[in-house]
This record gives structure tokens, C-alpha cells and sequence, in this order.
């Protein structure tokens, strides 16, 4: 499958965050009440399958050092292997930055916790004692 990893700038709220992010179930996400055309903080990033269709967005902030992030999937394209490219291309925009790790915090409330969990510890990612998913950014020499 042929993806282009699209950055956007500015990053705004759109229909294709709306129904990606914004429709993702309950728990999972935090987006309430943003309005269409609000700017977003932080980066955003894009995915477009070979169509042309929106498959994905991801999301990275920089918090001393590390990179935390969120990545949606649009439901009918997952199980394709769309996540675990948004990984590794956070990962190399991390590297890019000299960022320590990319961290992930699931959600208590998230409906699917122990799937997403799994999931991102197969990719390499520890759970820390505070419950933070984290993995070493290649190539990084930071603690």
C-alpha cells in the first residue's frame, strides 16, 4: 500500500480530524468542543493512502526532550499496517529533533486499553511506573 505522510502546516481543525480523531469512540480522545478551522498545538501530520483518502493523523509535542504523540487510524483502514508506518515516521521526525523518546499515555477510560497496550509494546514501547508507554527514539543517547 502506497502512503504519503503529509505535514500540516498550519494545523487546523478540519472534517477529517472531526471524523478521525474526533469520531474515534468515547475515552480514547479529548477534542470536545473544538471548532472547525481552530488551530491545533503542537504538529500534525497526515496520511493519505494511494486513493487520495485520509487514513490516518498523527500528532507529536515536544516535552523536555521527548516526543509525546497520539495517532488515529480511520477505522476502515486499519489492521493494513497504517499505525505501525505513523510510528516510524514520528520516530524519524523525533530523531530528526534529537528527542529522547516518543511516549504515549492510554488512556484509563480508553475501550480497547489492554489491545492499545499490547499493541505498542510489540512496537517496542515500555510501560513505565506511571503508566506511560515510551520508546527510545533510534539513535538517541539521552536517559
Amino acid at each position: 500500500m502506497s502512503l504519503e505522510w503529509i505535514r500540516e502546516q498550519p494545523a487546523l481543525w478540519d472534517a477529517g480530524k472531526a471524523r478521525i480523531v474526533g469520531g474515534a469512540p468515547g475515552g480514547i480522545f479529548d477534542f470536545g468542543g473544538v471548532e472547525a478551522g481552530a488551530p491545533l498545538a503542537g504538529e500534525w501530520w497526515r496520511v493519505d493512502d494511494a486513493d487520495g483518502a485520509t487514513a490516518a493523523y498523527a500528532w507529536m509535542d515536544t516535552v523536555w526532550g521527548d516526543a509525546e504523540m497520539l495517532l488515529a487510524v480511520d477505522p476502515a483502514h486499519q489492521g493494513c499496517g497504517i499505525g505501525t508506518f505513523v510510528l516510524d515516521r514520528l520516530e524519524e521526525e523525533a530523531g530528526r529533533r534529537g528527542l529522547n523518546y516518543l511516549y504515549n499515555v492510554v488512556r484509563p477510560r480508553h475501550p480497547d486499553r489492554e489491545g492499545i497496550t499490547a499493541w505498542l509494546e510489540a512496537r517496542s514501547f515500555e510501560l513505565t511506573f506511571d503508566g506511560i508507554l515510551r520508546r527510545k527514539v533510534s539513535g538517541a543517547t539521552g536517559s
